[in-house]
């Protein structure tokens, strides 16, 4: 029994050290989220739209890549990408759709009253099963899908100027070529 407790600091160390070496590795980038998502068919959705009388639907999305961005009323990280999101949309280079993620209509519709819509269109996930569906764990959070409704890759977190000039633009107009 006291040799068990003698080892077991070793164990621990050992363990912690395993862990340092794959999570510390250069090509490993801490920020970035593995989603079994990626590369796999986007969940199929069809939600009531927050404005007009159109329906959000994947199918209807699908012929040409576009991105999905994830965000409520209540989150403040949302409020900080929305500048961001009002530039690319005034300059037209995102096919931008958003989902109010489990929040209310009317505060949904009163944010983008207040701060301006960045989105085509916007669609009511108020019980959070679409987000659940695409493995949403909290917003904001952004999805390029392909023209053919592949997920092409998730930005988990406010996007940032440097996240679009470097990844989002350049995976879009890629995907635009193919």
């Amino acid at each position: 029994m006291r040799r068990l407790f003698y080892l077991l600091p070793l164990v621990v160390f050992m363990v912690l050290a395993g862990y340092f070496l794959v999570s510390l590795r250069p090509a490993h980038d801490v920020h970035e989220l593995p989603s079994a998502m990626i590369e796999k068919p986007a969940p199929t959705f069809d939600l009531a739209s927050l404005g007009d009388d159109k329906p959000l639907a994947l199918d209807a999305l699908k012929g040409h890549p576009f991105v999905i961005n994830f965000f409520a009323s209540w989150c403040v990280p949302c409020r900080v990408e929305h500048p961001l999101l009002m530039r690319l949309a005034q300059q037209d280079h995102l096919p931008l759709y958003g989902i109010a993620y489990k929040d209310k209509p009317a505060d949904s519709a009163r944010l983008l009253a207040t701060f301006g819509d960045p989105y085509r269109q916007v669609g009511i996930d108020q019980d959070g099963r679409v987000g659940l569906n695409f493995g949403v764990y909290g917003v904001p959070e952004t999805y390029v899908i392909d023209g053919t409704g592949i997920i092409r890759k998730r930005f988990v977190g406010p996007l940032t100027a440097e996240t679009v000039e470097k990844e989002l633009l350049p995976l879009l107009k890629q995907l635009g070529q193919s």
